[in-house]
């Protein structure tokens, strides 16, 4: 399956169990591949140039907290998961998702032949 009807399909699952699109991470090709392409829509997503192709979802949790995953491009599902409280500050969720991205590198790099 090409990239784009990869994204297309993940959006649609994510969406239908309420996750909200908040990032696009892309490697330079595949960003040159789909985001020119004017029927694929992000959603108003932000779209960074990354080392991994992933999107980022978030969706409210139990207890005011908020869900967050980060789902690997790929036609085998793959993702990390993360719950950050309502009262810690955004420069720790952000430190955490860059932790996230970071492992999410890590694991694909090891699956490179």
């Amino acid at each position: 399956m090409n990239q784009r009807d990869l994204i297309r399909e993940i959006l649609a699952t994510y969406r239908k169990h309420g996750w909200r699109l908040r990032r696009v991470l892309l490697v330079p090709e595949t960003r040159a591949e789909v985001v020119n392409e004017d029927e694929l829509t992000f959603e108003g997503a932000r779209v960074e140039v990354a080392n991994v192709n992933a999107l980022w979802f978030s969706r409210p949790s139990h207890g005011k907290r908020e869900a967050w995953e980060l789902r690997l491009i790929a036609e085998t599902a793959y993702a990390l998961f993360e719950i950050f409280e309502a009262d810690e500050p955004e420069e720790t969720h952000d430190g955490v998702r860059q932790e996230m991205q970071v492992k999410l590198g890590e694991f694909t790099s090891r699956k490179r032949p």
